[in-house]
């Protein structure tokens, strides 16, 4: 899943808070599914698996594991949210972007095994993410007040200044900024039940340390990061807290309302940008009131399958 971010656009687009919120039209836009990443078609080719075939493994484990549907839907309460928003996050995910797993229990094995692994840490070529975003490039970031805002900023700087460019005799790949500093083990750029990126993480933590009681995680302390996004008694928390982050976006912004519309979440959870993507739709709807958010085809299986999804719950 990537990096919910935030662009210029933040600042050309505006929208009147006196706008009224409008609930969002259950269910698809499109008849048809829009076509599938070639990223995923790929995965799945490699592995000899089929989307269906992947879909009904995540559906099986979700349907016997009553602990975790419980942990679901306990985390989906503390943060306002249907639960049916984190069933689809979880289904969008071992569909399309991961392969599927036989128990939940092996999260939690691999949360434990990161938070052991002492040597991990955030960084590039020897500069650790804390010295990099000290420079004075970031300086403008560092009053922002909350942890997305600050991280959408930093990830600003890093695409206008860096991404792709020699700096003071450094070469910065042409990359994300998640991809090219958090990702120490190499082996995958989203990580547990939820596929959550490192970074991603690190911009809801402190929603999470205000509604759960979580300590706040720290870009210095990368086993910490790692442990929360792959143990599931704290990564739903994560989960939740994403999707929250996108349905308060989206009213305030664009002044639609998708709690309702489980694809259209998913869809934000799978392609991100929620910000810019709201302010998108909200000047779309200035101009047309039948403007509405697009599910992409993950979000689209989930509306397609929601009221099979709901049984689980």
């Amino acid at each position: 899943m990537r990096l919910l971010r935030s662009t210029a656009l933040l600042l050309a687009l505006s929208i009147s808070p006196a706008l009224a919120v409008v609930n969002d039209p259950p269910g698809n836009r499109s008849k048809t599914q829009p076509p599938i990443d070639m990223s995923s078609i790929k995965r799945v080719g490699e592995t000899k698996e089929s989307f269906e075939g992947k879909y009904q493994k995540i559906y099986a484990l979700l349907k016997r594991d009553k602990n975790l549907i419980r942990s679901i839907k306990k985390s989906a309460a503390q943060y306002g949210i249907d639960p049916i928003h984190m069933i689809g996050a979880i289904v969008g995910e071992h569909t399309y972007n991961v392969g599927g797993l036989d128990s939940a229990q092996a999260y939690y094995v691999k949360g434990l095994a990161y938070l052991g692994t002492k040597d991990l840490a955030f960084g590039y070529a020897g500069i650790s993410i804390a010295s990099f975003v000290a420079r004075p490039e970031f300086a403008d970031c560092n009053d922002l007040t909350t942890n997305y805002d600050l991280w959408t900023c930093r990830e600003n700087v890093w695409d206008s200044t860096f991404r792709g460019k020699r700096v003071d005799g450094v070469s910065y790949p042409r990359d994300r900024f998640s991809k090219v500093f958090f990702q120490p083990l190499f082996a995958g750029q989203t990580f547990g039940l939820g596929q959550i990126n490192p970074l991603t993480a690190l911009t809801v933590t402190d929603i999470v340390h205000r509604k759960s009681g979580l300590p706040l995680l720290d870009m210095d302390k990368a086993p910490e990061v790692y442990q929360a996004i792959m143990d599931p008694d704290i990564s739903l928390d994560y989960m939740a807290a994403i999707i929250r982050l996108s349905i308060d976006v989206y009213r305030d912004t664009a002044g639609v309302d998708i709690s309702d519309n489980p694809g259209i979440t998913a869809t934000l959870y799978n392609i991100g940008d929620v910000k810019v993507r709201a302010r998108t739709l909200a000047a779309a709807r200035k101009r047309n009131k039948a403007a509405w958010p697009e599910e992409n085809y993950y979000g689209w299986l989930i509306n397609e399958r929601e009221d099979e999804l709901r049984k689980l719950l």
